[in-house]
């Protein structure tokens, strides 16, 4: 009697799974197909042949440069060149000379060599 039930059950009980249909009325996506008639049918206006003239310098390719020219007589330049003495800079020190702070440069160093005072122990 229990399985006379049950398959009464089966037979009254709706169908839980949904079915999906694939007919190609259903398929169709009436948005894409109106953006894909709009693309198609799009025509750019034609541009006039001249329309860069004023946006676009013409080109043109720099001068090439000019080869180092070599002096005439090298010989009497560089003979004159081993006859000057050769400038020495300045060897004077400035050690001596007064800093931004009043006191020279080797009294700021003996200051700096100068042990730190001891911290006195608080109790």
């Amino acid at each position: 009697m229990a399985s006379i039930i049950r398959l009464g059950a089966r037979r009254a009980a709706p169908s839980l799974s949904r079915s999906f249909s694939v007919s190609a009325a259903s398929r169709k996506d009436i948005i894409q197909d109106l953006y894909i008639g709009q693309l198609k049918s799009y025509k750019p206006a034609p541009q006039a042949k001249d329309a860069h003239t004023g946006l676009v310098r013409n080109y043109t390719a720099p001068k090439p440069p000019k080869p180092p020219a070599l002096p005439t007589d090298l010989a009497g330049e560089l003979s004159k060149f081993d006859a000057e003495e050769p400038v020495i800079g300045s060897t004077t020190t400035s050690t001596a000379a007064p800093t931004e702070g009043g006191e020279s440069a080797e009294e700021f160093l003996t200051f700096l060599e100068q042990d730190l005072p001891k911290d006195e122990a608080h109790h």
